[in-house]
């Protein structure tokens, strides 16, 4: 019998290579998407069962989805968080980022709220998605290199102005800087929707669906 020629073998092979690519790809697509699907439960879940349990200056389930929708509907995948508490947005957050392949980073100054907050990142299945941070985001927010596409500002609203000036440069063009309670009647809350609404190089709108009000503030150049 013939042997067949050199170049047929070699075509063979790298047919054969290409059709085991092939395969490995959409095995790897499927279990991403199982992975997904099984998160997607867990997650919500845990949501749904902490619905209205939530204290300590966390934001409502509602404001949560408004986070959790933004993020999806424009890709972001380098967040920041100021102010973590004992994790509810953090989780909304997070849980956008796992099907945008993004991270948080979350800052919380107080001890005891951040340990309940890790605890709660691990039980909801999106503690992979956060870096926790217990330090002063006073300080640390300055120190963070970035760059972000994403930042929630739900800390002391006195310093909400000097937050978003410490991490505008850092910001992607196309980002957004959100804050919480800009409706609520705090003056530091006030004083910096006024700030940054007059940013040229920003649009600035606030999702009064919300009952505390969320600024979104976003980047149109660098």
């Amino acid at each position: 019998m013939k042997k067949l020629p050199a170049s047929i073998l070699a075509l063979a092979v790298v047919f054969w290579v290409w059709c085991l690519a092939g395969m490995a790809v959409k095995v790897q697509s499927l279990a991403s998407a199982e992975h997904q699907e099984t998160l997607d439960t867990r997650v919500q879940g845990f949501l749904d069962s902490m619905k209205g349990r939530w204290r300590d200056l966390n934001v409502p389930y509602e404001d949560g989805q408004i986070l959790y929708d933004l993020i999806v509907k424009n890709n972001f995948t380098r967040a920041l968080e100021i102010g973590t508490s004992t994790g509810h947005s953090s989780i909304w957050i997070a849980w956008a980022l796992s099907k945008t392949g993004g991270k948080l980073i979350t800052i919380e100054i107080k001890g005891d709220r951040y340990k309940t907050a890790v605890e709660n990142f691990a039980q909801a299945g999106v503690a992979a998605y956060i870096d926790a941070r217990l330090a002063d985001a006073h300080s640390l927010v300055k120190e963070l290199p970035g760059p972000f596409d994403f930042v929630f500002s739900d800390a002391d609203k006195e310093w909400y102005t000097q937050y978003f000036q410490d991490v505008e440069p850092k910001l992607t063009a196309g980002g957004c800087f959100t804050a919480h309670n800009v409706l609520d009647g705090f003056a530091g809350a006030e004083a910096f929707l006024a700030y940054v609404k007059r940013q040229p190089r920003y649009t600035t709108t606030v999702d009064r669906t919300s009952r505390a009000g969320i600024s979104i503030s976003c980047k149109t150049s660098q």
